[in-house]
């Protein structure tokens, strides 16, 4: 597909305005209408989420499944462990890894929040086929990780600059 390219940029057809206009209202309404009344904002539900669904992980793999940096995901960790509704424990892999984990309350938090989380999905994507939200999700995805490539090319292109400056 060939990229026009002009002068001019037309928001309502430039897919990172679309995109983030789609994830900004979905996260506002989930976040006002359910999250507040548990104390949680969007990026805490994410933390539960991506415990929910993959177990117990360590902060630095939690970083990555929920797209929250490191230090930024440190203080909402112990946000949510002083609620009681996460652990941090040693790593079963090495004791200077530290694992989070759902506790039995936020496991229990996280099952009462899935149906509502997936009547604002059903409502955003009414109208769309089956397939139409497979492709969706799958062009999703593969924008993300073109991106993540694109920002680990750049990473590696500056470490060879800096190594041949030093």
């Amino acid at each position: 597909m060939a990229t026009r390219h002009s002068s001019r940029l037309e928001l309502d057809d430039y897919l990172p305005y679309l995109v983030n206009r789609v994830g900004t209202v979905i996260a506002e309404r989930f976040g006002s209408e359910v999250l507040a009344a548990h104390g949680l904002s969007i990026a805490m539900w994410r933390v539960l989420a991506a415990l929910a669904a993959n177990g117990s992980l360590r902060q630095i793999d939690l970083a990555g499944f929920t797209s929250i940096d490191t230090s930024t995901l440190s203080r909402l960790v112990s946000r949510l462990v002083r609620a009681g509704l996460v652990r941090r424990d040693r790593s079963a892999h090495s004791d200077r890894e530290v694992a989070v984990k759902l506790s039995v309350k936020g496991g229990a938090l996280v099952a009462r929040l899935i149906p509502p989380a997936r009547q604002y999905e059903a409502a955003a994507i009414a109208g769309l086929s089956r397939e139409e939200l497979l492709v969706l999700k799958r062009c999703l995805r593969r924008a993300y990780a073109n991106m993540e490539n694109r920002h680990a090319a750049a990473a590696g292109a500056a470490d060879q600059r800096s190594r041949k400056a030093g």
